[in-house]
């Protein structure tokens, strides 16, 4: 620094850029001098095609400090008005207990881990995610449940194709839909049911006469305006005809009404967010699916298991995996790929907190507040649409605007119905809200009386034979912790078995596992964002609409599309609303018979399972040596279809991790021929500030927001999958029926329940962008394809690189080879994942896209001095495979068996637990051994094991 500088100069307007980058200038000039290269600019032009390459300067500012943004974020969301939001329709707020507050939704180790998929180094997580089927199970009285889904809606939606592909009915498409299910499940299922020639008939099924074959019904119970209804008799009917029945149920009402499992529901659905997951405008909260334990193989997202490691001890793993859509492709009937696996461990911690006895006493609360005001509400005049209910009630009225006015006044929002107006009462409320509502029903003055004084002469609102005599939460787990003292001591009993970002580097190749900076993730915490309701008002949500256009319009500068939707709540759904928007556009043209899309066979699963949900046929395409796609292979199918051909799915940079030349020659090739270009933005990483996917080709793409613009991964969830569009596409972006601002009016249907799906995250991407500016972004980029050629340079006299482009770079990942390892000494991936636990490493992607090879995808946010110790622990491995193999066989090491008496292995006991000697300063012990897989799907237990398991 100069000896006097200038006020400018000591400006910290772009602080954060260095606080997000890894790397000092120092070390990246020691990267490049190791390249062979001066500077940067020189390693970018050998990297990215010079057709697509640009250095034009992106619209999204230049940058602000972190104290800064926050200032001029809660200035834009003290717009939003926080009222008491008594909407219902399956958001309700609640209250999130401080100990979660601080310790999980807040916390580093649990919101920047990644999915479970290295099981020995996940054992907390994966814990948690059981104690939530645990709780779903017991509360829904059904055998066995996922570890969460995206939303009600998706939830619903999975479960209607479920049905359809277990059922025995084949040939039948028709399924019924009760009219008072949430209008937004309703939303959801009618966008998924289209596309795959499914006919939705919204009737009481009760009233169903069956003169046409139906697969499945749905029911919302309660209803979604609050009645409970008897559902055993018409499920029976249901069974009878061959059909299954599926329920949509609040959670929380399951604790005094007696669960679906028990009147015979095939499929259960919901969400958990009132399981103290703050509202956040629509998400993300954790849905799930429950179902009979012969349907498990059936069922859509993860499941967590129990099985052994090779010691013989407990140890858990997601199970079944070869039913997620990377390996069925276009058989799978389901593209989810991600979960809300920190709400779903929120809600659970919410249930190990309360206990069965505490979440009865909560929902009878709940109950009783209802009580009183539909006591009040009769003794008023009115009329209730029904006498059985849990929390909701409905009146029908003329003076619906009259009521609405005087509820905002007072700062209460209602549920508004064509016919009357209804509210929903939650555990945020209290004797005050219910002396409003009496005021508010009573046009503004005083009623007369007191809430508190009808509570006396209260009518039975469950009716018995209803009410649940099934005792739930059983195990300890809901019986151990309800101090403070012990269940923080639980959380973090559970988080000290994990490797996070808190950890060391996570390389996954494709996941981008970079910085989740604290300043962008502090105002997720605060009540203008976290408290708003989805479908408040928008007079009320004037921060959040602010803030939405804005990233819109960061992201359309960013990519150089016309238009984006922030609606889709992971990448797979925006692969989906991307490829629902090019049907549209199709089907406006009257082209519905263009159904054909390309796909490489080098892509992620996720793109063939979404083209299929979508309607469309897959044809694979080849790839060839170098990993590219083969264009005489892709011309030749596109000239083929041409007169049925919809679109081409690709990855750019490819899956493999280079920049393919021909890419604007592969997108002028389907549009020669009619076709659209969907480019899966998986790899967006690689792109921002050098090359604008809006400009060199592509129609439309997704980005994830939870890899290339630093929203967390949450250990599996949540994420934002937005989608950009040509200026074409963009009348038919995803809409939603209830906000009207939420997409154009001749949009698809929504493909979420909430109108900006997982809301309540965006702030982080908006943070990160502007924070970061024009300069930082492009920084961010240039050293996420230094810090991968680094790592490559480094690892390849020891590891082969699978894949170059024509320069011998890499983009943002590198691909290495293990398969002549296990051709030389039986060492293969696992091995080699496994030891890099011992150094307290998470293992790079394993074989994919190449069977038998490790992708490496450092990111810009590590330092050098990171990826030195990443690289010395993979050279380590590889001259361990050549003196002692067994040291990677037998990986990971836990403290346990170091410990044990005995020591009959060929090496010695520090070599195993120190390979390295700055390993003796933070040592990460493996609470278990190597999981046997084969054991856990031959077992299958995915719920918390009995109590004698314990003793």
């Amino acid at each position: 620094m100069e000896t006097n500088p200038t006020l400018t100069q000591l400006s910290s307007q772009n602080d954060f850029q260095r606080r997000h980058v890894g790397p000092s200038e120092t070390d990246k000039q020691a990267m490049l001098k190791e390249l062979g290269f001066l500077h940067t600019d020189e390693m970018m032009s050998k990297v990215v095609p010079k057709t697509i390459f640009t250095k034009d300067k992106m619209d999204i500012g230049d940058g602000i400090s972190e104290y800064e943004i926050l200032a001029q974020l809660k200035e834009t969301m003290s717009q939003n008005k926080v009222f008491q939001t008594l909407i219902g329709m399956g958001f309700h707020d609640t209250v999130t207990p401080s100990v979660i507050l601080r310790n999980v939704f807040e916390n580093p180790v649990w919101y920047t881990a990644y999915t479970p998929y290295q099981p020995e180094i996940a054992q907390g997580r994966l814990q948690s995610l059981l104690n939530f089927q645990t709780m779903i199970s017991d509360l829904t009285g059904m055998e066995i449940s996922n570890a969460s889904l995206l939303d009600e809606g998706t939830a619903a939606a999975e479960a209607i194709t479920m049905a359809h592909a277990v059922s025995k009915k084949q040939d039948i498409n028709a399924f019924v839909v009760h009219p008072d299910v949430h209008p937004h499940v309703i939303e959801v299922l009618r966008t998924r049911a289209e596309p795959l020639g499914l006919e939705m008939i919204i009737q009481d099924p009760t009233q169903y006469d069956f003169k046409k074959e139906i697969f499945a019904a749905l029911f919302q119970y309660p209803t979604s305006s609050g009645t409970i209804e008897d559902y055993r008799l018409i499920t029976q009917k249901l069974h009878d005809h061959g059909a299954l029945v599926v329920a949509s149920v609040d959670l929380l009402a399951m604790t005094l009404l007696t669960p679906p499992g028990e009147w015979g529901a095939d499929i259960v659905v919901g969400n958990s967010q009132r399981f103290g997951v703050p509202l956040g405008f629509g998400g993300p909260h954790a849905a799930f699916l429950a179902t009979k334990d012969v349907y498990k193989r059936s069922l859509p997202g993860r499941l967590v298991g129990v099985s052994v490691d090779v010691h013989g001890n407990q140890a858990l793993r997601l199970a079944l995996q070869t039913r997620e859509q990377h390996i069925r492709r276009d058989k799978a009937t389901s593209n989810i790929c991600t979960a809300q696996a920190l709400l779903a461990n929120m809600a659970a911690m919410y249930a190990v907190y309360h206990g069965p006895q505490g979440l009865e006493k909560i929902a009878k609360r709940i109950h009783r507040m209802t009580q009183i005001v539909a006591t009040g509400l009769m003794k008023l005049g009115f009329k209730l649409e029904s006498k059985n209910y849990f929390d909701t009630v409905k009146v029908k009225t003329s003076d619906i605007l009259a009521l609405k006015t005087i509820a905002e006044k007072n700062e209460i929002n209602l549920r508004i119905y064509d016919d009357g107006v209804g509210f929903s009462l939650n555990e945020t409320n209290n004797l005050q809200t219910l002396d409003l509502l009496l005021m508010i029903f009573n046009k503004g003055q005083a009623a007369g009386f007191k809430a508190a004084d009808l509570e006396e002469n209260l009518l039975v609102a469950i009716p018995a034979a209803l009410a649940r005599k099934s005792k739930y939460l059983t195990h300890p787990v809901f019986n151990s912790h309800h101090s403070e003292t012990e269940l923080m001591r639980y959380i973090h009993s559970l988080q000290n078995k994990d490797i996070t970002l808190t950890h060391s580097m996570i390389p996954l190749g494709s996941c981008t596992m970079k910085l989740n900076a604290a300043t962008e993730l502090i105002p997720v915490s605060w009540p203008e964002i976290n408290k708003m309701h989805p479908f408040a008002p928008s007079e009320q949500t004037k921060g959040y609409l602010t803030l939405i256009k804005d990233l819109e319009a960061k992201l359309c500068a960013i990519t150089g599309f016309a238009a984006v939707s922030l609606q889709p709540n992971s990448g797979a759904q925006g692969e989906y609303a991307g490829l629902l928007a090019i049907r549209e556009f199709f089907k406006a043209k009257n082209q519905l018979h263009r159904n054909i899309c390309l796909i490489p066979s080098s892509a992620h699963g996720t793109n063939p399972a979404s083209a299929v949900m979508a309607g469309f046929k897959v044809v694979v395409t080849a790839t060839d040596e170098n990993g590219n796609v083969d264009v005489a292979d892709l011309t030749a199918k596109a000239e083929l279809h041409k007169d049925n051909l919809a679109a081409l799915m690709v990855t750019y940079p490819s899956t493999h991790g280079v920049f393919e030349e021909t890419i604007t020659d592969i997108c002028e090739t389907i549009h020669k021929f009619g076709g659209q270009v969907y480019m899966d933005g998986a790899n967006l990483n690689a792109l921002v500030g050098v090359a604008r996917p809006g400009k060199f080709g592509p129609d439309v793409s997704h980005m994830n927001l939870h890899k290339t613009f630093s929203i967390p991964h949450g250990g599996g969830g949540p994420g934002v999958g937005p989608i950009g569009v040509g200026a074409h596409l963009a009348p038919y972006l995803p809409k939603h029926s209830l906000v009207k601002e939420a997409g154009p009016a001749t949009g698809c249907n929504s493909t979420t329940s909430a109108p900006w799906g997982s809301a309540s995250i965006l702030p982080i991407s908006w943070s990160y962008i502007t924070m970061m500016g024009d300069v930082g972004l492009r920084d961010s980029t240039v050293t996420s394809i230094l810090n991968a050629n680094y790592i490559a340079k480094k690892l390849a006299p020891h590891y082969p690189i699978v894949y170059k482009g024509k320069e011998g770079l890499v983009a943002h990942e590198c691909i290495i080879d293990i398969r002549p390892l296990k051709k030389s000494h039986n060492i293969d991936v696992v091995d080699i994942a496994k030891r890099l636990m011992d150094f307290g490493f998470h293992a790079p992607t394993m074989s994919w896209p190449v069977a038998g090879t490790l992708m490496i995808e450092p990111t810009e946010s590590e330092s050098k001095a990171e990826l030195d110790r990443f690289c010395e622990a993979m050279i380590e491995i590889r001259k361990e495979a050549d003196s002692c193999p067994d040291l990677l066989r037998n990986a990971p090491h836990t403290a346990e068996i170091l410990l044990a008496t005995e020591w009959t292995k060929p090496y010695t006991r520090e070599k195993a637990a120190y390979p390295a000697k700055w390993i003796k300063a933070n040592k990460y012990w493996p609470p278990v051994g190597r999981v046997d897989n084969a054991y856990g799907d031959k077992n299958i237990v995915c719920s918390c094991p009995p109590l004698e398991d314990y003793k």
